[in-house]
Protein backbone atom coordinates (compact mmCIF):
# COMPACT_ATOMS: atom_id res chain seq x y z
CA UNK A 1 0.00 0.00 0.00
CA UNK A 2 1.21 3.49 -0.86
CA UNK A 3 1.02 5.87 1.39
CA UNK A 4 1.12 9.84 0.81
CA UNK A 5 3.58 12.48 1.92
CA UNK A 6 1.28 14.12 4.71
CA UNK A 7 0.04 10.54 6.19
CA UNK A 8 3.85 9.49 6.74
CA UNK A 9 4.49 12.88 8.51
CA UNK A 10 1.26 12.59 10.71
CA UNK A 11 2.29 9.24 11.74
CA UNK A 12 5.68 10.35 12.89
CA UNK A 13 4.44 13.48 14.39
CA UNK A 14 2.06 10.74 17.08
CA UNK A 15 4.93 8.05 17.39
CA UNK A 16 7.70 10.91 18.08
CA UNK A 17 6.02 14.53 19.31
CA UNK A 18 3.53 12.67 21.46
CA UNK A 19 5.76 9.69 22.31
CA UNK A 20 8.85 12.07 23.34
CA UNK A 21 6.29 13.21 26.17
CA UNK A 22 4.78 9.87 27.50
CA UNK A 23 6.14 9.78 30.36
CA UNK A 24 6.60 13.07 32.09
CA UNK A 25 6.68 11.94 36.20
CA UNK A 26 9.37 9.21 34.80
CA UNK A 27 12.58 9.63 32.57
CA UNK A 28 11.50 12.90 30.33
CA UNK A 29 13.33 13.03 26.91
CA UNK A 30 10.85 14.65 24.10
CA UNK A 31 12.28 14.40 20.60
CA UNK A 32 11.82 17.62 18.80
CA UNK A 33 12.32 17.42 15.07
CA UNK A 34 11.76 21.19 13.93
CA UNK A 35 10.41 19.85 10.18
CA UNK A 36 6.87 18.54 12.31
CA UNK A 37 6.54 22.66 13.22
CA UNK A 38 3.70 24.47 12.15
CA UNK A 39 4.19 28.20 11.64
CA UNK A 40 0.88 29.70 13.02
CA UNK A 41 -0.59 28.77 17.18
CA UNK A 42 -4.23 27.94 16.53
CA UNK A 43 -4.75 25.02 19.28
CA UNK A 44 -8.39 26.27 20.09
CA UNK A 45 -7.61 26.40 24.16
CA UNK A 46 -4.24 28.19 23.08
CA UNK A 47 -4.70 30.81 20.27
CA UNK A 48 -1.75 33.22 20.23
CA UNK A 49 -2.49 35.64 16.87
CA UNK A 50 0.27 38.13 16.15
CA UNK A 51 -0.70 41.64 17.09
CA UNK A 52 -3.13 40.57 20.09
CA UNK A 53 -2.99 41.70 23.54
CA UNK A 54 -4.68 40.10 26.41
CA UNK A 55 -5.13 42.16 29.65
CA UNK A 56 -5.79 40.36 33.03
CA UNK A 57 -6.35 42.20 36.48
CA UNK A 58 -6.53 40.63 40.00
CA UNK A 59 -6.97 42.02 43.68
CA UNK A 60 -4.31 40.56 45.13
CA UNK A 61 -3.32 40.96 49.12
CA UNK A 62 -0.16 43.20 47.73
CA UNK A 63 -2.21 45.59 45.91
CA UNK A 64 -4.18 45.97 42.66
CA UNK A 65 -2.59 43.67 39.59
CA UNK A 66 -2.32 44.49 35.90
CA UNK A 67 -1.17 41.80 33.34
CA UNK A 68 -0.33 42.65 29.79
CA UNK A 69 -0.42 39.38 27.55
CA UNK A 70 1.14 40.64 23.97
CA UNK A 71 1.64 38.55 20.96
CA UNK A 72 4.23 40.07 18.62
CA UNK A 73 5.30 39.69 15.41
CA UNK A 74 9.00 38.61 16.49
CA UNK A 75 10.09 35.11 16.81
CA UNK A 76 12.88 33.45 18.42
CA UNK A 77 14.49 29.98 16.52
CA UNK A 78 15.03 27.60 19.68
CA UNK A 79 17.05 23.96 18.93
CA UNK A 80 15.56 24.44 15.10
CA UNK A 81 12.26 25.01 15.95
CA UNK A 82 10.64 29.32 15.36
CA UNK A 83 8.91 30.05 18.37
CA UNK A 84 6.24 33.18 18.52
CA UNK A 85 7.81 35.68 21.57
CA UNK A 86 4.60 36.52 23.81
CA UNK A 87 5.80 39.50 25.74
CA UNK A 88 4.16 39.45 29.23
CA UNK A 89 4.34 42.47 31.68
CA UNK A 90 3.14 42.61 35.17
CA UNK A 91 2.26 45.88 37.04
CA UNK A 92 1.29 46.14 40.84
CA UNK A 93 -0.56 49.39 41.60
CA UNK A 94 1.24 51.30 38.54
CA UNK A 95 4.61 50.06 39.11
CA UNK A 96 6.09 47.43 36.97
CA UNK A 97 7.11 44.00 39.37
CA UNK A 98 7.65 41.38 35.81
CA UNK A 99 9.24 41.94 32.34
CA UNK A 100 8.57 38.56 30.43
CA UNK A 101 9.54 37.29 27.22
CA UNK A 102 7.93 33.77 26.37
CA UNK A 103 8.55 31.18 23.44
CA UNK A 104 6.14 29.21 21.82
CA UNK A 105 5.89 26.77 19.11
CA UNK A 106 3.11 24.72 18.04
CA UNK A 107 3.15 20.98 16.30
CA UNK A 108 1.52 19.45 13.79
CA UNK A 109 -0.01 17.76 15.86
CA UNK A 110 -1.85 20.51 17.57
CA UNK A 111 0.16 20.56 20.84
CA UNK A 112 1.50 23.97 22.06
CA UNK A 113 5.10 23.67 23.16
CA UNK A 114 6.82 25.95 25.57
CA UNK A 115 10.77 26.57 24.90
CA UNK A 116 11.98 29.39 27.32
CA UNK A 117 11.40 32.37 28.83
CA UNK A 118 13.51 35.36 29.90
CA UNK A 119 11.98 36.87 32.93
CA UNK A 120 13.09 40.07 34.74
CA UNK A 121 11.87 41.05 37.96
CA UNK A 122 11.63 44.75 39.52
CA UNK A 123 11.47 46.49 42.46
CA UNK A 124 10.97 50.78 42.39
CA UNK A 125 11.69 50.47 38.93
CA UNK A 126 15.36 48.76 38.94
CA UNK A 127 15.98 44.91 37.31
CA UNK A 128 16.29 42.76 40.59
CA UNK A 129 17.07 39.78 39.19
CA UNK A 130 15.96 37.31 36.26
CA UNK A 131 14.96 34.35 38.29
CA UNK A 132 13.03 31.23 36.58
CA UNK A 133 14.23 32.14 33.37
CA UNK A 134 15.86 29.35 30.95
CA UNK A 135 15.92 27.93 27.13
CA UNK A 136 15.15 24.88 25.91
CA UNK A 137 18.55 23.30 24.97
CA UNK A 138 20.43 25.48 27.29
CA UNK A 139 22.50 23.64 30.37
CA UNK A 140 19.94 20.87 29.70
CA UNK A 141 16.65 22.89 29.59
CA UNK A 142 13.97 20.70 27.62
CA UNK A 143 10.79 22.29 26.45
CA UNK A 144 7.43 21.37 27.62
CA UNK A 145 3.76 20.71 26.07
CA UNK A 146 2.17 24.25 27.74
CA UNK A 147 -1.24 23.30 25.89
CA UNK A 148 -2.12 19.71 24.69
CA UNK A 149 -4.07 19.34 21.06
CA UNK A 150 -6.74 16.81 22.63
CA UNK A 151 -6.80 17.60 26.45
CA UNK A 152 -8.58 14.52 28.30
CA UNK A 153 -9.52 14.56 31.95
CA UNK A 154 -7.03 12.81 34.24
CA UNK A 155 -3.99 14.04 31.81
CA UNK A 156 -0.54 14.95 33.90
CA UNK A 157 2.16 16.71 31.36
CA UNK A 158 5.14 18.63 31.71
CA UNK A 159 5.12 22.39 30.67
CA UNK A 160 8.52 23.02 31.23
CA UNK A 161 11.66 21.21 32.36
CA UNK A 162 14.66 22.74 33.91
CA UNK A 163 16.09 20.67 36.37
CA UNK A 164 15.91 22.89 39.74
CA UNK A 165 15.03 26.16 38.35
CA UNK A 166 11.64 25.38 36.30
CA UNK A 167 9.57 22.04 36.52
CA UNK A 168 6.09 22.91 36.35
CA UNK A 169 3.25 20.82 35.67
CA UNK A 170 -0.44 20.45 35.22
CA UNK A 171 -3.12 18.01 35.69
CA UNK A 172 -6.62 18.41 33.33
CA UNK A 173 -9.59 18.57 35.43
CA UNK A 174 -12.55 19.02 33.16
CA UNK A 175 -13.38 19.89 30.10
CA UNK A 176 -16.91 21.51 30.26
CA UNK A 177 -16.85 24.61 33.46
CA UNK A 178 -18.76 27.17 32.79
CA UNK A 179 -16.14 30.54 33.66
CA UNK A 180 -17.78 34.50 34.13
CA UNK A 181 -15.10 36.90 33.99
CA UNK A 182 -15.15 40.42 33.49
CA UNK A 183 -14.77 40.31 29.81
CA UNK A 184 -17.92 37.69 29.39
CA UNK A 185 -19.04 34.41 30.24
CA UNK A 186 -17.70 30.78 28.99
CA UNK A 187 -19.00 27.95 28.39
CA UNK A 188 -17.01 24.22 27.60
CA UNK A 189 -14.34 25.87 29.73
CA UNK A 190 -10.97 23.86 30.05
CA UNK A 191 -9.77 23.38 33.54
CA UNK A 192 -5.95 22.80 34.97
CA UNK A 193 -4.12 22.25 38.11
CA UNK A 194 -0.62 23.63 37.72
CA UNK A 195 2.17 22.88 40.18
CA UNK A 196 5.59 22.20 40.83
CA UNK A 197 7.81 19.86 43.01
CA UNK A 198 10.37 23.01 43.06
CA UNK A 199 7.57 25.14 45.38
CA UNK A 200 4.77 23.15 47.58
CA UNK A 201 2.99 26.78 47.62
CA UNK A 202 2.34 26.61 44.04
CA UNK A 203 -1.03 25.89 43.38
CA UNK A 204 -3.20 27.15 40.38
CA UNK A 205 -6.47 26.47 38.71
CA UNK A 206 -6.73 27.90 35.11
CA UNK A 207 -9.39 28.17 33.04
CA UNK A 208 -9.31 28.19 29.07
CA UNK A 209 -11.95 29.34 26.89
CA UNK A 210 -12.65 27.58 23.42
CA UNK A 211 -11.29 30.36 20.84
CA UNK A 212 -10.19 32.63 23.29
CA UNK A 213 -7.66 31.09 25.35
CA UNK A 214 -7.36 32.07 29.17
CA UNK A 215 -9.80 33.74 30.84
CA UNK A 216 -9.33 33.17 34.39
CA UNK A 217 -6.31 31.87 37.15
CA UNK A 218 -7.42 31.22 40.46
CA UNK A 219 -4.50 31.92 43.12
CA UNK A 220 -4.29 31.04 46.85
CA UNK A 221 -5.89 33.35 49.47
CA UNK A 222 -9.02 33.60 46.77
CA UNK A 223 -7.00 35.82 44.19
CA UNK A 224 -9.04 35.67 40.88
CA UNK A 225 -6.71 37.02 37.74
CA UNK A 226 -9.33 38.13 35.20
CA UNK A 227 -9.55 38.73 31.82
CA UNK A 228 -10.92 41.84 31.12
CA UNK A 229 -10.14 42.91 27.95
CA UNK A 230 -8.91 41.67 24.42
CA UNK A 231 -7.61 44.03 21.11
CA UNK A 232 -6.41 42.90 18.36
CA UNK A 233 -4.19 45.44 15.97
Amino acid sequence: MRHSRAMVIAALCVALISGGTACPLGGYNPFIIPAFFVSVIDNPYFPLVPGTTFFFEADTPDGFEEVETIVTHDTKKILGVTCVVVHDIARLDGEIIEDTLDWYAQDCHGNVWYFGEYSETFQNGIVTGTEGSWEAGVDGAKPGIVMKANPKVGETYRQEYYAGVAEDMADVLSLNRLVIVQFGKFSDCLKTRDYSPLDTTLNEFKYYAPGVGQVLTKEGEGVRVELVNVTVE
